[in-house]
């Protein structure tokens, strides 16, 4: 008997893993695009012989003309497939970041309280070329090694899994399948509008750098994201244990509002070191901490002369005395009792 077209085989091969290896219930984010419904057809021919249940959620922005009716026919093609439950999420999209960034934040909260009714993960389809294009806006922003890593492929965010098992797949291989299975793809104005960034590197930067370089890119692309990740991992746990063992120094207890030893601090790695900041300053609540505020923090300890408290998101702040790091919490003003202010450095000893 001949088995399945070789692009439903390679999105069921990609999609089976994830399966047997978890088997928390899973609801299939779909769009109606080729990425996302060639992943719901996966997951519903995988899903019953791994013994998973699977559904499948799809969001109406109410963005475009016909929005409500074409999220109703995507719940009927998607029970049809065997989903189950199917449901349709209609979100309200605000103005914050723009409507790229406004659209996706109102789908990702309503597919996250999607998956907490449910008890279950979501899957997403992400592909190899999306990859590609986050390397590339990540390169291009500046906006720091984790997103030159990219995504990944199970990450748990507010108590929600997110599953993204097509980052091995080509968005070509996607469409193949749905071609394959006869199933109607819904292709987004959104997706071929030049005003969007990630639209430009799509039709215009990446087919570039594909004839400059003799093709390959998108794949080099996502293998280089896999080793940067592989790198951020392993700092990341080493920092993790820097900050227990600092946290605890000198007798103190292992608490955040206890501080950190200054001068120790300021010997490790500048790579260690500002993720041990950043570990220290997430645990004590503090959010939205930016690249700016992380090295006004530093220079407490790399370029000490006496300098006062440094604000953070929030009101909280961090002050240097008594030769430690202390935070000071959003209600409180200027260092805590009994702390004095460490003595600057004289130039001719930095």
């Amino acid at each position: 008997m001949a088995g399945p077209p070789p692009a439903v085989a390679r999105l069921r091969a990609a999609v089976r893993p994830g399966l047997t290896a978890d088997p928390a219930p899973v609801l299939v984010a779909v769009s109606g695009g080729a990425d996302s419904l060639a992943l719901a057809a996966a997951v519903a021919f995988e899903a019953p012989r791994a013994g998973v249940r699977a559904g499948a959620v799809t969001v109406d922005h109410g963005l475009q003309p016909g929005s409500a009716d074409r999220a109703a026919g995507t719940a009927t093609l998607l029970a049809g497939l065997g989903l189950d439950p199917v449901s349709v999420c209609t979100v309200r999209v605000g103005t914050d970041g723009g409507p790229e960034a406004a659209a996706r934040s109102a789908r990702y909260a309503a597919l996250a309280e999607a998956a907490a009714a449910h008890g279950a993960r979501v899957a997403l389809g992400h592909t190899l070329d999306d990859q590609a294009e986050t390397v590339l806006l990540g390169l291009g922003r500046g906006s720091g090694p984790r997103s030159v890593a990219g995504m990944v492929a199970h990450r748990v965010a507010d108590g929600v899994a997110w599953w993204r098992p097509l980052l091995g797949v080509r968005r070509e291989t996607t469409r193949a399948a749905c071609a394959e299975q006869g199933l109607p793809v819904w292709d987004d104005p959104w997706n071929a509008d030049p005003a969007y960034p990630r639209v430009r590197l799509r039709t215009e930067v990446l087919p570039l750098l594909e004839e400059v370089l003799g093709g390959g890119v998108a794949p080099a692309l996502a293998r280089t994201a896999a080793m940067l990740r592989e790198d951020l991992d392993a700092l990341d746990a080493m920092a993790a244990d820097e900050l227990s063992r600092l946290a605890g120094a000198d007798g103190l207890p292992a608490d955040v509002l206890a501080g950190l030893p200054a001068d120790v601090l300021a010997g490790l790695p500048a790579a260690l070191r500002r993720r041990v900041l950043r570990g220290w300053l997430h645990g004590a609540g503090v959010r939205d901490l930016q690249a700016v505020h992380l090295a006004a923090v530093d220079a407490l300890l790399t370029r000490w002369r006496g300098q006062g408290p440094v604000a953070l998101p929030g009101g909280a702040g961090v002050v240097r005395a008594s030769g430690r790091l202390g935070f000071v919490p959003p209600d409180a003003r200027g260092p805590r009792r009994g702390d004095a202010p460490d003595t600057p450095r004289s130039p001719s000893r930095e």
